[in-house]
């Protein structure tokens, strides 16, 4: 019987760890080839739901694959992220992340948040959406220049409403107050359904929303708006100026959608689906879903898609800018 001597051995053995790279490779270029899980960390019928399955639809059609959504609310978006965080990194599980549970959290949920940035890979910005300040009707001012006057002559008087404690429109506030120098009292409320309608109804005098959600009150007449928190004006809003016009512009804040997988999913599957996700955001097709999503045509903005290392530099820095604004404003998620 023929025999191996000990260097033949140990060749062979080195070999063991790469027998397997040519079949992982193939598997890589041919990713998806079974459905993917794709987890959305609020629950059903929400923006960031519905535009999940706007991408989940739009990728079922060009890869072949199911893309089936999987809402896994709780915790301000840090349960469904986190299973994400933790989830085999093999291509078939995905996130619909946003500015909340991507970026504000980390800081806002220190302690107790069970992933962390490097847990997640970044494969690409899907939408932004603006954010607007508006006041009352009531309240006699004009421009968010004369707001910031008032705040100051009479501090601690004004109330300033959010959807929510923790929310990006509640931090939006605190980063509002901050660069003006002013004191508001935030109130949270389940939503901004109510929130808006305490502003209108003159109980609280200042809001932030998404531009979606309350534009069609400011159009009615119902909402005075005085700034959006962009760095150009919306289309959607014209005549409103931005926070940089009014003399803010480090008030600058966007709600954002975008794609993330657990860290260690394969480069040539994040890159793959990063330009899957690019393709299709400069698709009309898709673009006309997302300008229609929820009778918000004008305001929702395509982003181009990015790449995965755009994304990658985009997320850090919305991360080191959410947490300074927890370190100065302080802000706790009970409001």
């Amino acid at each position: 019987m023929p025999t191996l001597n000990r260097r033949a051995i140990l060749g062979a053995a080195g070999l063991l760890p790469f027998a397997g790279i040519p079949s992982l490779a193939r598997a890589q270029a041919n990713w998806p080839t079974r459905p993917v899980k794709f987890i959305v960390p609020f629950t059903p019928a929400g923006t960031t739901d519905i535009a999940a399955r706007i991408l989940a639809e739009r990728l079922h059609h060009r890869l072949g694959q199911a893309f089936p959504i999987e809402n896994r609310g709780g915790a301000g978006g840090n349960i469904g992220s986190d299973v994400v965080a933790k989830a085999e990194p093999d291509g078939y599980t995905i996130l619909m992340q946003t500015v909340s549970s991507g970026a504000i959290n980390y800081a806002l949920y220190a302690g107790s948040i069970g992933y962390k940035p490097s847990d997640l890979a970044n494969v690409g910005l899907l939408i932004k959406v603006p954010n607007v300040i508006f006041v009352n009707n009531d309240l006699p001012v004009k421009t968010l220049r004369e707001l910031v006057a008032l705040a100051k002559a009479k501090p601690g008087t004004l109330n300033i409403g959010s959807s929510g404690a923790g929310t990006s429109l509640h931090m939006t506030g605190e980063l509002l107050k901050l660069e003006a120098g002013i004191q508001l009292t935030h109130v949270p409320f389940r939503g901004a359904g109510p929130m808006l309608a305490e502003i209108m109804a003159g109980r609280v005098e200042v809001g932030v929303d998404n531009l979606p959600s309350a534009i069609g009150h400011i159009r009615d007449g119902r909402l005075r708006a005085l700034a959006v928190t962009t760095a150009t004006r919306s289309a959607a809003l014209p005549d409103v100026p931005t926070t940089a016009e009014e003399g803010l512009p480090g008030v600058e804040a966007t709600g954002w959608f975008g794609v993330q997988a657990p860290a260690r999913t394969p480069r040539p599957i994040v890159e793959k689906l990063g330009a899957e996700i690019n393709a299709i955001v400069h698709d009309p097709e898709t673009w006309a879903k997302l300008a229609d999503l929820g009778g918000m045509k004008p305001d929702l903005t395509p982003d181009g898609g990015t790449s995965p290392a755009a994304f990658e530099t985009f997320v850090a820095a919305e991360v080191k800018k959410w947490a300074e604004v927890v370190r100065r404003s302080g802000a706790k998620v009970d409001g």
